[in-house]
């Protein structure tokens, strides 16, 4: 007889006998274990798709605004080459960052094996074209004549502590969950300290964004800024609109009815072992 760990939902680890490796009962505490799709549970694919049309929403209007109002891309030419900086951030550190937070949430049925190796791959995007992101911003303050001062606003600061935060969680998730040697105990102990900071560094991804917006804003209008031109206005209503978004990716992960549901399965390797 081998032991199955079923994973609850406070995180906790349960462990339930099975009488052979390629039988998992679906039964805990006599009653059947009943997973929910996402349109079985009340108001959860409305507002689901309001966070998909939000992020969507927010990438369109950061591209919108830097293709009308600054120019718009280019791989020469200092404002070009920087206008990337924060279409691409916004596409890696919020809209793919908030979809990897919510990936337990929205496929459920899913084995939680299969969910950790798409957690990891989206981080893995989000560090790719976060890199290309970074790379442009620093770039073209090197080739500006003069060149621009590096690392000297909160903007930079605060990126370069949720970067050094986001390849932490990432690096210590890789070895924590899918390193198959490490023992359910530890990954159980770990789990609740992987979450609360995967959340705090999300949410420190939104401010340096909108810190980001609020410095590009200052310096691309100048004195214009105290009279409210058009380009303010939207920026602002971005950054707002950012904001929002934030909090709704955090009421989305702290709701408890929008928790994932355990599968028999989830604590069961290939080979019949526990992990």
């Amino acid at each position: 007889m081998v032991t199955v760990a079923v994973e609850l939902e406070n995180d906790s680890i349960q462990e339930t006998p099975t009488p052979n490796n390629n039988c998992v009962s679906n039964k805990r505490n006599g009653h059947n274990i009943k997973l929910k799709n996402n349109d079985q549970i009340p108001g959860y694919l409305s507002i689901y798709t309001i966070f998909q049309f939000i992020g969507i929403l927010l990438i369109l209007s950061v591209f919108l605004w830097l293709q009308v109002y600054r120019t718009g891309f280019g791989f020469s030419g200092t404002i070009k080459i920087c206008n990337w900086h924060p279409l691409l951030m916004t596409i890696t550190f919020v809209y793919l960052f908030a979809n990897s937070i919510l990936h337990f949430r929205n496929f459920r049925n899913t084995t939680k094996r299969k969910l950790k190796m798409q957690h990891a791959a989206i981080h893995s995007c989000i560090i790719i074209f976060g890199v290309l992101g970074i790379w442009t911003g620093l770039n073209s303050n090197l080739i500006a004549n003069p060149p621009i001062p590096k690392f000297y606003s909160l903007h930079s600061w605060l990126g370069i502590i949720t970067v050094i935060m986001f390849l932490s969680q990432f690096i210590s998730g890789l070895i924590s969950f899918l390193y198959p040697e490490i023992a359910m105990k530890y990954k159980e102990a770990v789990m609740p300290y992987h979450i609360i900071f995967g959340v705090l560094t999300f949410a420190l991804s939104i401010v340096t964004s909108v810190l980001g917006f609020s410095e590009k804003i200052i310096f691309a209008v100048n004195q214009q800024h105290g009279h409210l031109p058009t380009e303010g206005l939207f920026l602002n209503c971005v950054g707002i609109v950012l904001i929002f978004y934030g909090a709704l990716v955090v009421y989305i992960l702290v709701k408890p009815k929008y928790k994932r549901s355990s599968k028999p399965d989830d604590g069961v390797t290939h080979n019949g072992a526990t992990h």
